[in-house]
């Protein structure tokens, strides 16, 4: 799953947060933007805002594997320069890198927020979940093997494929949106409260019944609510 944020710290915390990135040279073709990370940001979603490699942004602030980020962190954020964003993999980390035109995620938007309303689910909800997963980009897969914007793994795709009653490829825009919104209908229809439908969303529904909510889980849920309140409000998520 994509990166989460640390909430709740004190303001002495948030002021003496430092900065982790001042040691290494940012790769070529690059710009240093210094930045101080807030309530409901994600490194997916500072990347997507900024133009930068999500990679890039999590391996410069020594972010770990998770790309953790903290309220009040002073971080570095690797802008591509204009005329260098022809690269579209990550060959260090072997997984597909992100895709920034604005144009692409306003339709990953368009289509989540349809495959939701066709299956009776709040549409702010999914997208909410969307962006917090993958900043609403098609073209990543996790180290995990989860793929697209909602960051289905394979084995949860052919799950919901009986639900969709047919076979769904999830590097369609389309299908993993069905299989992403259709997984948000089955969690919450097991679940007696929103949080726990997305806590099962990240941590898994098996998980969450037998341990509760994992301390990462209620951050994850914290950023997706954050998030929705946003989208709510007629916000960007970011």
């Amino acid at each position: 799953m994509m990166a989460t944020l640390v909430l709740g710290l004190t303001v002495s915390s948030l002021v003496a947060a430092p900065a982790h990135a001042d040691h290494e040279r940012l790769p070529a073709g690059r710009k240093a933007v210094p930045y101080v990370v807030e309530r409901g940001d994600t490194a997916s979603g500072l990347a997507s805002r900024f133009h930068a490699w999500t990679a890039e942004l999590i391996s410069y602030n020594h972010l770990g594997s998770a790309g953790s980020l903290r309220v009040g962190q002073r971080i570095v954020i690797p802008v591509v320069r204009k005329g260098d964003r022809s690269g579209d993999k990550d060959t260090d980390r072997g997984t597909t890198m992100w895709q920034h035109p604005v144009r692409s995620r306003e339709k990953v938007r368009r289509v989540i927020a349809g495959a939701a309303r066709n299956h009776g689910v709040d549409p702010q909800l999914a997208l909410a979940v969307a962006w917090q997963e993958s900043g609403w980009q098609m073209g990543v897969v996790s180290g995990a093997h989860a793929i697209g914007a909602m960051q289905v793994l394979p084995s949860t795709g052919r799950w919901m494929e009986g639900y969709a009653g047919r076979r769904l490829h999830l590097r369609s825009l389309g299908d993993n949106a069905t299989a992403g919104v259709l997984l948000l209908r089955v969690l919450a229809r097991h679940t007696h409260r929103r949080t726990h439908t997305i806590g099962a969303y990240y941590q898994g529904l098996g998980a969450v019944r037998r341990h509760g909510l994992y301390e990462e889980t209620r951050t994850y849920v914290d950023n997706v609510e954050a998030i929705k309140r946003r989208l709510e409000a007629g916000r960007p998520p970011a």
